[in-house]
């Protein structure tokens, strides 16, 4: 018996590979983690039981991090498919369980598909060229994270590019009823471009180390390999006003450009996008 983790892609239902639907209709149950990344669409969970022919079971971050222990224990008499938005390496939760499955003696099977981490060579910039990935969360009145500045600092003195993944709060609980044990959760929250500007901004304000400053060549990304996916380019202060519309964006802080990247970048800049 085998537990297959599956990459679905970025787009909708149909982007799973032919060899990930097939390990799907052959599994005697199918798992969606869904709080690393979403599909598009608010009804995709849908769609998705439709195209696969199968129920799904939603798996959130405590069941995948410490409640795992029930698919690990069907996965040694059935096939068992836990469906990964992206690419099934595109999250570290992923590998510590395929690492839980392999200390258990279940045969585990992955499957790839394109994630974020490959699809944003879309804007034009060249996948070699970037340097480190960095995390952008949510800041607080209370925490406001800066360790990603010395990564961005890091890439652009290399003049390498820099790729924000931007925050996701799905099944989040505040401290409040956490404290009180209330298992009552916030609504979901996706991080915009915006968001991730000022936050930048603020930062480099604090630190005034110089890694970056509002001038700073940009680009301003969603809904990634989707039909409706935008590509936006500009400056950090210049991108703080656009409207990417629905989630899920991602961002990118350019480093050097070779000339057919700046092609690019002119190509996607936001002073064609107000003609």
């Amino acid at each position: 018996m085998v537990l297959y983790i599956i990459g679905l892609g970025l787009g909708d239902e149909k982007d799973i590979t032919v060899k990930g639907l097939e390990y799907v209709k052959k599994s005697k149950k199918v798992y969606l983690e869904f709080y690393t990344s979403l599909l598009g669409g608010s009804m995709y969970i849908d769609k998705l039981q439709t195209f696969y022919e199968k129920e799904i079971i939603l798996a959130d971050r405590e069941m995948v991090e410490s409640g795992c222990e029930e698919m690990l224990e069907l996965s040694k008499t059935e096939d068992i498919s836990f469906l990964v938005v992206g690419d099934p390496f595109g999250a570290t939760t992923h590998t510590d369980l395929m690492m839980r499955a392999k200390e258990l003696n279940i045969e585990v099977k992955v499957v790839h598909n394109a994630s974020i981490m490959n699809a944003i060579g879309c804007c034009g910039l060249q996948l070699y060229s970037f340097g480190q990935t960095i995390s952008m969360v949510f800041f607080s009145e209370t925490s406001k994270p800066d360790s990603f500045y010395d990564r961005v600092k890091i890439n652009r003195q290399y003049g390498m590019h820099t790729l924000c993944l931007l925050d996701i709060k799905v099944k989040e609980q505040s401290i409040e009823n956490l404290l009180r044990g209330k298992k009552i959760y916030e609504p979901p929250r996706f991080m915009t471009v915006n968001q991730c500007c000022e936050q930048l901004l603020e930062i480099e304000e604090l630190r005034n180390e110089k890694a970056y400053d509002a001038n700073t060549e940009c680009f301003g990304m969603a809904r990634v390999g989707q039909d409706d996916q935008l590509i936006v380019s500009g400056t950090l202060q210049e991108l703080v006003s656009v409207d990417f519309g629905t989630p899920l964006h991602s961002f990118i802080i350019c480093g050097n450009m070779h000339f057919i990247e700046k092609d690019y970048y002119n190509l996607y800049n936001i002073k064609n996008l107000k003609k």
